[in-house]
């Protein structure tokens, strides 16, 4: 199962005369980024409530905002009432020195001023909390729901971009004796270029090729990738839902052993394999930036 980086979560409820909404987006992110907004008066559950949405929702840029809305009228903020009319009065007699015609302006202005508009002292209700906590938990849930859903097709993308570098490693052994055969050769051409073939020592010659041949092998990387893509597939398939960071490493050793395959074949078909290898590598990377 894989996780989307990217989704969205909302879970509402009641408590009295309120609407308690609770909203959870995530998007794209190296590291665990949590920006939360609740109102003034929950400020002594913000740690609470920011570790429930922590250990849920994992990795990602996520954004979590809670709205209360009240039947009755009653919101998070109030008019200080002394202090706008304090503004209002030096204001107004202001306007009369100097003969300014209208208020509409200039209570617009008021209202701007820092503490006119300012919090209302509530105290949280500890039954209106365990609402909010219960809320917390399904919208995480709903988030995480969102995240499965739209991980499933990059999920399937991943798999037919890590067996095509399977597939495509299943036909390097066809070019492998003519890879043998064309360095022979080179070597062999160029020993002759060099010093003449009547003066080329063959026993010599044969050890020289072995010699070579031994440090040009790639079978020893044509067995760790199989294993790298094979433990790819399996990290894909199993129950932790945070494996974006641990893919990306097993990435990166597949392309190690694809780049090294590549710097040792000399073969101009093999390296048309390396080549579309690197463009499935590419595709993995690619996905892999949006998992969690």
């Amino acid at each position: 199962m894989l996780l989307s980086m990217t989704g969205f979560g909302r879970a509402s409820g009641e408590y009295n005369s309120k609407k308690l909404t609770l909203e959870i987006k995530s998007l794209n992110g190296k590291t665990t980024d949590l920006r939360l907004k609740v109102p003034a008066y929950y400020k002594e559950k913000e740690i609470v409530l920011r570790n429930i949405i922590l250990q849920n929702a994992y990795r990602g840029k996520i954004e979590a905002s809670l709205f209360i809305e009240s039947d009755s009228g009653q919101d998070e903020f109030g008019l200080n009432k002394n202090l706008f009319k304090a503004y209002y009065n030096e204001l107004s007699n202001l306007k009369d020195e100097l003969n300014v015609t209208g208020d509409h302006d200039m209570i617009q202005g008021i209202l701007r001023i820092q503490n006119v508009i300012k919090p209302l002292e509530l105290d949280l209700d500890e039954d209106e909390w365990n609402v909010v906590e219960q809320l917390a938990h399904d919208a995480v849930n709903g988030l995480n729901t969102y995240r499965i859903r739209e991980a499933q097709a990059m999920e399937q993308d991943l798999r037919t971009n890590v067996n095509g570098i399977l597939d495509k490693l299943n036909e390097v052994p066809e070019h492998e004796e003519s890879r043998i055969t064309n360095l022979k050769e080179r070597i062999r051409k160029n020993l002759d270029e060099f010093l003449g073939a009547q003066n080329v020592d063959q026993n010599r010659f044969e050890q020289e090729v072995l010699f070579y041949l031994e440090k040009m092998d790639i079978n020893e990387e044509k067995v760790r990738l199989a294993q790298h893509c094979k433990f790819f597939l399996e990290v894909m398939a199993n129950s932790d839902p945070q494996k974006g960071k641990k893919l990306g490493f097993i990435s990166q050793e597949i392309g190690r052993e694809i780049n090294t395959m590549g710097a040792k074949a000399q073969h101009s078909q093999i390296q048309q394999i390396v080549v579309g290898m690197k463009d499935e590598l590419e595709k993995i990377k690619e996905q892999l930036a949006n998992i969690v």
